[in-house]
Order: structure tokens, then C-alpha cells, then sequence
């Protein structure tokens, strides 16, 4: 039976936990995800992982942070006024925000914190720092 490696395009079930067994994902209500191995399309970790299962294979592995989303960087949060905020967006502890980088590319923001004039953005992605647990099941290679 011929096993995943780089360039195949796989289908996999998975289900992703915190280290304290918060899930935080999961394909299992849906259709299996689907992924093209050595393109970059997910974390190093679980993309590693999924090299060498063969179809019905299934596995349990963990993934430290730095083979994630990488560690917390604090240089990646920034006060701005809440004047540069449009007013027409609702702003809440948690919202999720598209914001414009001076090279012209879009990033996705949390709002950390709220005060009269000034709003805390977040650029880290939401699982920097954490280690990470997926269950994964090979289902078809293309």
C-alpha cells in the first residue's frame, strides 16, 4: 500500500487539542480536509506527520509550538488610536479584524484591549505559543 509523501495531494480526518484538551478543531462533521504535502498549505508539524500513513492509518501526535504557529512574539502587538478604527466596526475584546500592512497585504488582527483612544491589536495567530495535539486519520491519497 503506497504511503503519503511530498506532492501528494492526501484527504485526512483530524481533531486538534490544547495541552489541557480543549479542542480547538476538528474535520470529523465535514468532509475530510484536503491538502497538497511540501506546499506549505499547513503547520510544519502535522504536515510532517502525515508523511509515510498509508490510507486508514491513524495516529495521535504532538506538535511544539515552534513546529506550529511559533512562539508568542510580543513585537507583534500594537496600540493604535481609535480614531484609525472605523466607527461603523464594533469593537469587542476577541473581534477579529482584516487590517492592511504597509506592503499592501492583508493580516488578521485580535483585539486584545479597548480604551477610549486606543485599541491593542494582536497579529500573532491564535495558537502562537501553544503545543498542540492532533489525531489524525489518513483517509485517501490522490
Amino acid at each position: 500500500m503506497a504511503s503519503a509523501k511530498t506532492n501528494d495531494t492526501v484527504r485526512i480526518h483530524y481533531t486538534g487539542t490544547l495541552t489541557d484538551g480543549t479542542v480547538f478543531d476538528s474535520s470529523n462533521d465535514r468532509e475530510p480536509f484536503e491538502f497538497i504535502i511540501g506546499q506549505g498549505m499547513v503547520i510544519p508539524g502535522f504536515e510532517n506527520a502525515v508523511i509515510g500513513m498509508s490510507e486508514g492509518d491513524e495516529k495521535t501526535v504532538s506538535i511544539p509550538a515552534e513546529d506550529a504557529y511559533g512562539h508568542y512574539q510580543d513585537e507583534l502587538v500594537a496600540v493604535v488610536a481609535r480614531s484609525q478604527v472605523p466607527t461603523e466596526i464594533e469593537l469587542d475584546i476577541g473581534t477579529i479584524l482584516q487590517v492592511r500592512s504597509p506592503e499592501g497585504g492583508i493580516a488578521r488582527v485580535v483585539v486584545k484591549k479597548i480604551t477610549e483612544s486606543e485599541v491593542t491589536l494582536d497579529l500573532n495567530h491564535p495558537l502562537a505559543g501553544q503545543d498542540l495535539t492532533f489525531e489524525l486519520k489518513l483517509i485517501k491519497i490522490l
